[in-house]
This record gives structure tokens, sequence and C-alpha cells, in this order.
């Protein structure tokens, strides 16, 4: 009772002009980054962070963290629209949410986006407001172990990402797992693969990377198969959303997106990305036409964009209770709390309730103001999907080589994005799936820095000593082996078929 007078109370004063002025800033700014492919929501606090010292302490935190909430969203928009992922997280998002605006239904995947975002974003929330304590305490408990484990658990999706290409998709998931070596050794400080190129001390920069697998790539396919003509023009310009009545009978995936997104999110490390991809996963097995993933599949679109959403609030859990980010971007908003002199951690909740209800609060609000002002841009983003391909391309490749040297201000990276713009497409054209690969980069370096370090606190059985590990473990198996056992028996059904016939 004393927690929900407090929100409350926070809630009223947050009802000022100047405070809705703050939010819908944040709301509007936070967009814009998760659109713009290169600024990720953690760069879009980040460069919003200076502008923030002349403000109240409880107004800067309101500030930075619409611009958190909407950020997450933002990537979706072009991830639908142009295939250009605004965010790492809104990788997944593309590989449904395309494939329907190719299909004259860009409405439909903007507005899947832009609602799964939005109850994503309220569940997550809820979820910090009632459980953080106990949801804090759960990821304190996790080792380095249990770290190995999930992403071991992460990278069992490969299995059914596959599809019939099993084989390529296995190789280009061990292309991405070599990819995440490059650079210097995190524990015994040796460098690996770098050939002497001190640009690649820190590996490859993971931004300009996703920027050329996933969009040049695109544009270069484009271009080898002539391809330049604006298609779906007329059925994009007409797109409605749908109804509530279609939204309401995604609930459960929605749901089930939401509840692991705040869980993954609550995990110090794993972030929005590797949420994204397990939900995806989750989503696909529980879904009756799981071969319409990655062709437009509804149930796609939104497990990506409710565990994208519903991990803010998760990756607050540890960040406001413990001082542990539990993202990239939760560690910025950490930095934030420190220059205006609040130490996030269990004093915090004691010493300044008001600001932490506050937070709380203004999160529900810029939620609100996110699906209002999803809405009302709605035609804006399909509009995008109309410019001819002769218009667009270029605008992709600007926009590609702009955000892979916005990242670190050096050419370098704008080298890198080019790299791998050809890699994917070589990729392509041979019919090897690019999300394993991926997913590869973004699991490697954790699976090997937390396996490492739990060999070295308990020796080579130490993944099979803790509880916790042995149980992702076993997920794990049992994640990879029934797609292969299940692909196995359509196979032999379809002979026992073939030979009935003959």
């Amino acid at each position: 009772m004393k927690d929900l007078i407090g929100l409350l109370t926070a809630a009223g004063s947050l009802m000022s002009l100047q405070s809705l002025f703050v939010i819908t800033m944040g709301v509007i700014v936070g967009i814009l980054a998760g659109a713009m492919p290169g600024v990720s929501p953690s760069m879009g606090v980040a460069l919003m962070v200076p502008f923030t010292y002349a403000m109240e302490p409880s107004t800067a935190l309101v500030f930075l963290a619409a611009i958190y909430l909407a950020a997450n969203y933002g990537g979706s928009i072009t991830a639908v629209t142009i295939n250009t992922p605004g965010t790492p997280s809104a990788v997944v998002t593309a590989f449904d949410g395309y494939p329907l605006t190719k299909k004259g239904r860009a409405g439909e995947a903007l507005g899947l986006s832009l609602v799964a975002s939005v109850v994503g974003g309220f569940i997550g929330i809820i979820v910090l407001i009632a459980f953080s304590g106990p949801l804090a305490r759960m990821a304190l408990k996790f080792w380095p172990a249990e770290y190995f484990s999930l992403a071991v658990l992460g990278l069992s999706t490969i299995a059914s990402m596959g599809g019939e290409n099993a084989l390529k998709c296995s190789i280009s998931a061990v292309l991405g797992l070599l990819i995440s070596t490059v650079g210097m050794d995190s524990i015994l400080g040796v460098s690996r693969f770098t050939f002497g190129n001190v640009n690649l001390f820190d590996g490859f920069e993971f931004i300009p990377f996703l920027i050329g697998l996933l969009a040049l790539s695109e544009v270069f396919v484009g271009v080898e198969r002539h391809d330049f003509e604006a298609e779906y023009a007329a059925g994009v310009a007409k797109a409605k959303w749908p109804s509530f009545a279609y939204y309401w009978k995604l609930r459960m995936s929605m749901l089930r997106a939401s509840i692991i997104g705040t869980i993954v999110g609550i995990f110090p490390g794993a972030g929005a990305t590797i949420a994204t991809f397990i939900s995806y996963d989750v989503e696909k097995r529980f879904s009756r036409t799981p071969e319409q993933f990655g062709e437009g599949a509804p149930e796609g679109v939104v497990a990506a964009e409710a565990a994208n959403s519903s991990s803010v609030g998760g990756a607050m859990v540890p960040m406001l209770t413990l001082g542990i980010p539990g993202s990239a971007t939760a560690a910025v908003l950490l930095g934030a709390l420190m220059i205006h002199n609040l130490q996030p951690g269990p004093e915090l909740f004691v010493k300044h309730r008001d600001i932490v209800y506050t937070l709380f609060a203004s999160l529900l609000i810029a939620n609100i103001v996110l699906l209002i002002l999803g809405l009302a841009g709605s035609r804006l983003w399909i509009n995008v999907t109309r410019v001819r391909k002769e218009l667009l391309y270029p605008l992709i490749f600007s926009f590609a080589m702009i955000g892979s040297y916005a990242v670190n201000a050096r050419m370098w990276d704008v080298f890198v994005c080019l790299g791998f713009g050809i890699v994917g497409a070589i990729l392509k054209r041979y019919g090897y799936p690019l999300p394993p690969l991926v997913l590869g980069v973004v699991l490697g370096e954790m699976a090997e820095a937390n396996l490492r370090r739990a060999v070295m606190m308990a020796g080579p059985t130490a993944i099979f000593q803790r509880p916790g590990s042995v149980a992702l473990l076993v997920v794990a198996a049992l994640s990879f082996l029934i797609p292969i056992m299940q692909a196995r028996k359509t196979k032999q059904n379809a002979k026992q078929n073939a030979s009935q016939k003959a």
C-alpha cells in the first residue's frame, strides 16, 4: 500500500506541462535514435547525458529513461520498412517484419511492433515495480557457470532457425562464433586474429558489423539483381493497421515474450538482443505454423518487440537495487545517476525513494506517450517503403556509412561495414542464413568469457557443479535436439508417403 501511494503521488507530480514535455521530448528523441541505423539506445542516451547536467536529478532521469524505452521501439521502424534494423535488438523484428512489408502488409507489421512494444513495456515496468527486490536477488545468485549455460541456451535456438538447411545454418553460426574471437583475449591479454592491425584489438564493432551484414548486403543483392522497382507501393500507401480483435488473438504471444524479455533483461550482460532471439525461438515452437516464421509470421514480430521492450524493465532491476546494470543502456543510466550524486543500490530506495517512484511513474507515462506518437506517425513510417529503389538504395547506403562512422568517428568502422556487406551478400547468394551468424557473434564472447571464468573459479567441471547451470544446459540440449528429431520424423513421413503413393 505504501508503494502504491508513493507511485500515485509521483504520477500526480508528473502531470505538469513541464514534466509531460520532458517525457514527450524523451520519447521523440528515443524513436529517432532507435530508427537511425547505427545509433543504438545506449548511444542515444549517452549523447543526451550532457544536456541533463543543468536539470534536476529526477527530471534528468525521467528524460533519459524515456529515451531508453522509446529507442528500443524505434529500431523496429526501419527494420520493418527497409530491412535496416536501427538497433541490434531489432534484428529479430526484421526477420518477419520486412517480409510482411514486401507482401504489402507494412501497416500490419508496424502496428504489431508498436502494440507489442507497448504491452511488453508495461509488463516489464510492472514487474520492475512489484518484484524488483526478489528478482534482483535471483540475478545476483548467477555465477559465470550460469551465464555460460544461458549463452548455450541461446545458441541452441540455431537448430530451429535452419529449417531444411540445418548444415548451412550451423556453418553460419560457427562463422559468427569465429568472428566473436577476434581481438584481445580478455583474460590473458593476448591478441587473436588481429594480424598486427591495432583496429582489431577490440574486435569488430558490433553496429558497423550489423549494418553491413543486414543492410548493405540487401543493397548489394538488390543491385546485382537489378531490383530497382518500388515493390508494393500501392498497397503500402493504403495500409491499415490491424483491429483490436487481431491484436487480441496474439495476446498469449505477447505475454510469453514479455515474460521472457523481463527475465532475460534482469541478467547483467544478457540484454534485449538475446531476449529477442530466445523469445522468437520459443514462439516458433509454440506456433502451429512454424514454417511461416521468416516469411512474415505476425507472431514473430510480436515476440521480438514484446521481449525487446520488456527487457527495459528487467535491465533496470539490478541497476536500481544492486548497482549492477542489466544492459549497456542501463550502464549509461547508472553513470547518469552518479553524475547527479545518486548512488544506485539499496540505499537509493531509502534515501531517494521519491526519485525511484518518479522514475517508475515516468516509464508508465512514457509508454502511453509512445503509443500515441507511434499511432500518429504511422503514415510517415509506412511511406518510407514508397520510395523507388533507385533512391532507396543510396539512402540506405548513406545511412549505413554515416551510422558506421558515428560509432567511434573513424573510417575503420566504415570499412568494416562495407566488408561485412560483401560477406552478407555472398552468404545470401549461396543460401546461408544470416540470423545464426548474428547470434553466434552476440553470444560467442559471452559464452567464452564466462566459461573461462567458471573454470578458473571451480575447475573443469564448474558448469556441472551448480544446479542452475545444469538445468539451463538440459533445456538447451532439449531445445537443440527436439527440432532435429522433428525434422527427421517429417522426412521419414514424407518418404513413407512417397513410397505408398508409388
